[in-house]
């Protein structure tokens, strides 16, 4: 058995103290601090963060974003989208973000009037070949605006349809931020037009008949089924909610679009049930809130 010189033990005894005293001094400075951070917080402190000034943008959704009825009757009106407009007077979401110069060779909106969830998976593959920075989503209101109460997109169809296409845009552009706008509060553009007789002739051309039919009758039928149709859009809302928070560079507006009272100066004078100018521009500056903000919506 080999021996050790006195004094390599005492240094080896020395270090050892040292360490020990290193290793205590940490523990106490640990306690002082306060406890270490959950394991949930530092995988989100790891992860990608929100970029709040994104420097291209792509829109997908329904006639709400091509801005339909919103500059003449029964035609989209690109040019004054809340996502990607060009019109000064709305100043879109991209304007806002890229400057109204930026607009025309930074933005691209794949969003088709009529559209339902079933539609933005090819949507969003389309934005994806841009590799945006920026994704904005608004869709829905179709689905719940359908000829029929039973004919509105069941809840799990929904769910499974938004699954599908973030999914499908997160593989095929990783690093592009969402923004999800909630479904418009139907019931609330309902209120707003029933009382014009020119408007209730305009919702008989079958505008969103699951809500608007016989916008006038008191009978119990007649607001189970509106009630309905709210409840459905409710759902709706809790899946953008619920899907979007699986994903780290995905933000859903917290109900935003869904909570904002539209007035019947902010709806199209064509129809009084999508957003005319002035309705876009109040979209664009809720969106571009949202976008900006160092938090997302609670």
């Amino acid at each position: 058995m080999r021996t050790t010189a006195p004094g390599r033990r005492a240094r080896r005894t020395l270090a050892g103290a040292g360490a020990a005293a290193a290793l205590l001094a940490g523990m106490l400075t640990g306690c002082q601090e306060g406890p270490a951070p959950a394991q949930g917080d530092r995988g989100a402190q790891a992860g990608p963060r929100w970029n709040t000034a994104p420097t291209s943008v792509a829109a997908a959704g329904d006639s709400i974003t091509r801005g339909f009825d919103a500059c003449s009757v029964l035609a989209d009106c690109p040019e004054v989208s809340w996502a990607t407009g060009s019109d000064p007077a709305v100043q879109s979401l991209a304007a806002r973000l890229l400057g109204q110069d930026q607009v025309a060779g930074r933005s691209w909106n794949h969003a088709v009037t009529g559209s339902r969830m079933a539609d933005l998976a090819g949507q969003l593959a389309a934005a994806a070949q841009h590799k945006p920075d920026l994704v904005t989503v608004m869709v829905g209101s179709n689905d719940a605006c359908r000829p029929t109460i039973g004919s509105m997109t069941p809840v799990a169809e929904f769910r499974a349809g938004f699954d599908k296409a973030l999914a499908g845009l997160r593989a095929a552009s990783p690093a592009s931020e969402v923004y999800v706008s909630s479904v418009p509060d139907l019931q609330r553009l309902w209120e707003q037009g029933k009382d014009s007789p020119m408007v209730r002739q305009v919702w008989k051309l079958g505008i969103c008949q699951s809500m608007l039919a016989d916008p006038l009758s008191p009978a119990a039928a007649a607001t189970a089924r509106r009630e309905q149709v709210r409840a459905r859009v409710v759902e709706y809302n809790e899946v953008l909610r619920e899907v979007c928070a699986k994903d780290a560079l995905c933000r859903y507006d917290g109900g935003a679009v869904f909570q904002y009272p539209f007035s019947v100066e902010q709806l199209s004078r064509w129809d009084w049930f999508h957003p005319g100018r002035a309705g876009q521009a109040r979209l664009a500056e809720l969106a571009h809130r949202q976008v900006t903000s160092a938090e997302p919506p609670r």
